[in-house]
């Protein structure tokens, strides 16, 4: 076995190395500096928090003062009627928007490639990806604007054709597809500019090749310029997927009224409602965490799939 002296050693030849790699490299510490800053104070010092999660928290007591409870607060939300519902509408309405949200940029990144015209193609780029600058509340405001039942563009068109309006907002059966049309609307343009960056770094000389061989616009697009991209796919999948219950508050409480709440409300709008405005902090501490970890463990199971299936993953 190695001595102790010998191990000593090592670990003094290692770290000096690394003082020495930091001090050639010092430039990009200090450019990563403000980015790990952010994580350490927003993202990982608020990790201590979740012990709320197993305690009945007070304000006033504080996280060490407040009484532990153990797994109550666990036991309660599932033991919570509603709950289910919640968790369903955020599972579903989560799943559309992978099925039906998630491949749009791909679409446009590759149909907005074939265009040859430059300024044509730089003006729809730009129109697609404006949205994503806009809140939602603004956006929000637009869409309820469209669909109003007594001034709305969409009923107006309704009328026309002689048919009673509609209050959209107000029927549970198409909250849904308001919340995942709106969200497509405005992210797909910001989406699809990750995809033609991807797009630009393929090599021409394979379009040429299969240009040779005869190959038409369909046939580069599924040989060439989809399996090029794949790992861009698969990464922004991944991260989808690890945030699949965790739709958005904002995009989804605009929306909400007492008529649609049923096929709505979802897990981040009870959140609110439960912690925020009912000060239940533990118990929506303890949601958070459930839903934290069920994250995780999609990340981490697509990860492994994902690394069987085409060799890449996000570690």
């Amino acid at each position: 076995m190695p001595s102790t002296g010998a191990g000593q050693k090592r670990l003094f030849d290692t770290t000096w190395q690394l003082l020495r790699f930091m001090r050639k490299y010092w430039i990009l510490y200090v450019l990563a500096l403000p980015g790990i800053l952010f994580f350490l104070v927003f993202r990982y010092i608020p990790l201590l928090g979740s012990a709320i999660a197993f305690q009945h928290f007070s304000i006033f007591k504080g996280i060490t003062g407040s009484p532990w409870a153990g797994f109550d607060q666990f036991r309660r939300m599932f033991a919570f009627t509603d709950f289910l519902l919640i968790l369903k509408n955020t599972l579903l309405i989560s799943a559309y928007d992978l099925i039906f949200a998630f491949p749009v940029p791909i679409i446009l990144a590759i149909l907005l490639n074939e265009l040859r015209l430059v300024m044509l193609k730089r003006f729809i780029q730009t129109a697609l990806y404006l949205p994503h600058f806009l809140s939602w509340i603004v956006v929000g405001g637009m869409i309820i604007g469209l669909l109003s039942p007594s001034t709305g563009l969409v009923n107006e068109l309704i009328s026309l054709f002689g048919a009673e309006p509609v209050y959209f907002l107000g029927e549970p059966a198409f909250i849904r597809s308001i919340i995942i049309g709106s969200g497509i609307w405005k992210e797909s343009g910001w989406g699809m500019i990750v995809y033609l960056a991807a797009i630009a770094g393929i090599h021409p000389d394979l379009y040429e090749s299969s240009q040779i061989d005869g190959a038409g616009c369909v046939r580069q697009a599924f040989s060439i310029t989809i399996p090029s991209i794949m790992p861009t796919i698969v990464i922004l999948f991944l991260l989808h997927v690890g945030n699949f219950l965790d739709y958005g508050f904002e995009r989804v409480y605009i929306f909400l009224n007492p008529l649609n709440k049923g096929n709505a409300e979802i897990i981040d709008t009870y959140m609110y409602t439960a912690g925020l405005v009912g000060q239940q902090y533990s118990y929506t501490t303890a949601i958070g965490l459930f839903k934290s970890v069920v994250g995780l463990a999609l990340l981490m199971i697509g990860n492994t799939l994902s690394k069987k299936a085409t060799g890449s993953g996000l570690y």
